[in-house]
C-alpha cells in the first residue's frame, strides 16, 4: 500500500453498512481508520487500523479518532459517518428519551466527527464528508417520528457544511437510503422482500464515488438510495 493512497476514517464500521464500505474502500486502495462501539472486524485488502470503545457522542473520543488517524497514517482525505442508530415506536408509546437517543447516536456522533476534522480539512484545503441520512428524512413513516427526525437533522447538517466550506476545497454530501438488506432487517420483517431493498454493497459503492475525485462537483446534495421500495 503506497504512502499516498488516500486515507478515510469509516465510523460505524462494526455494522453492516460500515463492513461493506471498509471492504469496498480497501479493495480501492484506501488506508482506514476503522472505529465504533465494538471492535470493527478487518479481514479485506489493504492497510487499516480497526478500534473499538469509540463513543462518538463524546466530542473528545472524536479528537482522539482524529488524533489517531494523523498519527497512523499522516493524512486523512474522506470522512464517512455511519455510526448511528433505529428505533421503530409510534409516538403514542414514545418518550423524550427516544428522541434524545436517537439525537445523539445519528447527529451528534456526526457533528462531532464533522467538527473533530473540519479545522484540518480547512488548512489543507480538501477533504470530504460524507454522512448517512435516510429516505424518511423526506417523510416520515408510522412509528419512525424520531428516527426522521433526527435523520433530517443530518441532512440539514449536511446541507449547512457543505454550504460553509464550498470556498475552502471541502465537500460534504449525505446518502439518503431506505431499507437495507442486513440480517436483522429481514428478522424483523420476515414477510417483506428484500430483493426490493438496498444492499450495504450497493450503497458502498455510492458512497466511494462520492469520496472520489469523479464526484468533485457535487456539494450539499443528499442522494436518494431506495432501490425498489
Amino acid at each position: 500500500m503506497s504512502i499516498n493512497s488516500p486515507v478515510a476514517i469509516v465510523t460505524g464500521a462494526a455494522g453492516n453498512l460500515g463492513q461493506a464500505v471498509a471492504a469496498h474502500l480497501g479493495n480501492l486502495g484506501y488506508r482506514l481508520l476503522l472505529v465504533d462501539l465494538k471492535q470493527p472486524d478487518w479481514d479485506g485488502e489493504g492497510d487499516a487500523v480497526s478500534i473499538g470503545n469509540v463513543d462518538l457522542t463524546l466530542p473528545e473520543h472524536a479528537d482522539e479518532v482524529v488524533a489517531q488517524a494523523w498519527e497512523y497514517f499522516g493524512q486523512i482525505d474522506a470522512v464517512v459517518n455511519i455510526a448511528g442508530g433505529f428505533v421503530w415506536e409510534r409516538q403514542v408509546d414514545s418518550s423524550l428519551d427516544t428522541w434524545n437517543t436517537q439525537y445523539a447516536m445519528n447527529v451528534q456522533t456526526a457533528v462531532n466527527m464533522c467538527q473533530a476534522i473540519l479545522p484540518q480539512f480547512q488548512a489543507q484545503q480538501s477533504g470530504v464528508l460524507v454522512n448517512i441520512g435516510a429516505a424518511a428524512a423526506g417523510k416520515a413513516a408510522e412509528g419512525m417520528g424520531a428516527y426522521a427526525a433526527a435523520k433530517s437533522a443530518v441532512l440539514r447538517l449536511t446541507e449547512a457544511l457543505a454550504a460553509e466550506n464550498k470556498h475552502l476545497g471541502v465537500r460534504a454530501n449525505a446518502v439518503l437510503p431506505s431499507i437495507l438488506d442486513t440480517p436483522a432487517n429481514r428478522e424483523a420483517m420476515p414477510d417483506a422482500n428484500p430483493a426490493d431493498w438496498v444492499t450495504p454493497e450497493s450503497l458502498a459503492g455510492i458512497i466511494a464515488f462520492l469520496i472520489s475525485d469523479a464526484a468533485r462537483d457535487i456539494n450539499g446534495a443528499g442522494i436518494p438510495v431506495t432501490g425498489r421500495v
